[in-house]
C-alpha cells in the first residue's frame, strides 16, 4: 500500500497539480482502495475548476478590452474564439457577460470547451471590491461537464505582495460517464507575476492559499488545506513551492511539500521526483 501512495503522489507532483497530463497519468494506476480513488478524483476535479476559472478570468478581461473600444455588442475574442456578448453596452453596472463556445473551441491552453459561461461583473476586473460570478450552462472541458458557481472578489492591492482575489466555488460538480464528483473551494489568490500584461492571463503566476474539499463519486469525503501558499504558474500549470495537508477517508494523513519536493506520509518521507 505504501508504494501505491508514493506512486500516486509522485505522479501528481511530477505532472503538477493541474497538469494537462495528470488525468492520463493517474488513470494508469490500478486503485485498490476507495480513499486512493477519491484522491484521484480530487486531482481531476480541481484541475477542471482551475481551468474553468482561467477561462472565465480571460473572458472577463477580453470583454472589458473590447467594451472599452466600443466595437460592437456582440464580440469575438478571435476569429476562432468564443462569441462574447456584453449587456448593457453602456457605462452602467453590473454587466452580464456571456461566453459562448458553441460546439467546441480549443483555447491557448489546449483545452476544448463547449457550452456557455454566464458571468455577472459588478465593476472592472482590477477594481477593488469588484465581484465576478460565473455559472456554467451545458459547459464541458475535454468531455467533463462542469457545474456550480464561481465567485471571484477583488480584495485590492496588498503592499509587497500584489493584487488579491478571494475565489469561492459553491455547489461544484464535475461529471463524466455517470460519475459525479462534488467540490467546494475557498481560496485567496495573489497575483505575483504578469499583472503588467493584464489582457494576457497566460503569463500569470499566483500564490494560492485556502481550503478545497468535497465528496468523491463513491461518497468518500476529502479536504486539502494549503498550509504554506502554493506558487502556481498558469500556462504550464506547475506548482513550484508551498505545502498541502491532505485529509481523505481511508488514507493516513499526508503532506505534499512542493518547496522541498517531498511527500510525507505519517513520519515517513519520499522524494516527489522518483
Amino acid at each position: 500500500m505504501k508504494n501505491l501512495f508514493w506512486s500516486l503522489f509522485a505522479l501528481i507532483a511530477s505532472a503538477g497539480m493541474f497538469s494537462c497530463e495528470l488525468e492520463e497519468k493517474i488513470n494508469q494506476i490500478n486503485s485498490i482502495d476507495e480513499g486512493v480513488e477519491a484522491l484521484q478524483e480530487y486531482a481531476i476535479v480541481s484541475k477542471q475548476f482551475q481551468d474553468a476559472s482561467n477561462s472565465s478570468d480571460n473572458s472577463v478581461i477580453t470583454a472589458e478590452v473590447e467594451f472599452e473600444t466600443a466595437m460592437a455588442s456582440e464580440l469575438k475574442a478571435s476569429t476562432e474564439g468564443p462569441v462574447i456578448t456584453i449587456e448593457p453596452m453602456d457605462n452602467s453596472w453590473p454587466k452580464n457577460i456571456t461566453v459562448d463556445f458553441g460546439d467546441g473551441v480549443i483555447g491557448k491552453d489546449g483545452i476544448k470547451r463547449s457550452g456557455k459561461l454566464n458571468i455577472i461583473s459588478t465593476d472592472w476586473y482590477r477594481m477593488k471590491d469588484s465581484k465576478h460570478t460565473t455559472t456554467y450552462e451545458n459547459f464541458y472541458q475535454n468531455g467533463y461537464k462542469v457545474e456550480g458557481t464561481n465567485v471571484a472578489t477583488n480584495l485590492g492591492m496588498v503592499e509587497g505582495e500584489g493584487l488579491q482575489f478571494n475565489v469561492v466555488i459553491a455547489d461544484g460538480k464535475v461529471s463524466k460517464n455517470g460519475a459525479v464528483i462534488n467540490y467546494t473551494q475557498n481560496t485567496t489568490r495573489t497575483w505575483v507575476k504578469g499583472d503588467d500584461t493584464p489582457i494576457d492571463i497566460w503569463d500569470d503566476e499566483y500564490k494560492l492559499d485556502g481550503i478545497q474539499n468535497g465528496v468523491s463519486s463513491k461518497g468518500i469525503k476529502y479536504e486539502l488545506d494549503i498550509t504554506e501558499p502554493l506558487h502556481f504558474i498558469v500556462l504550464s500549470k506547475e506548482i513550484t513551492e508551498g505545502k498541502i495537508a491532505v485529509d481523505i477517508e481511508g488514507l493516513p494523513d499526508m503532506e505534499l511539500d512542493y518547496t522541498e519536493s517531498k511527500i510525507r506520509i505519517g513520519e515517513q518521507s519520499f522524494p516527489m521526483n522518483q
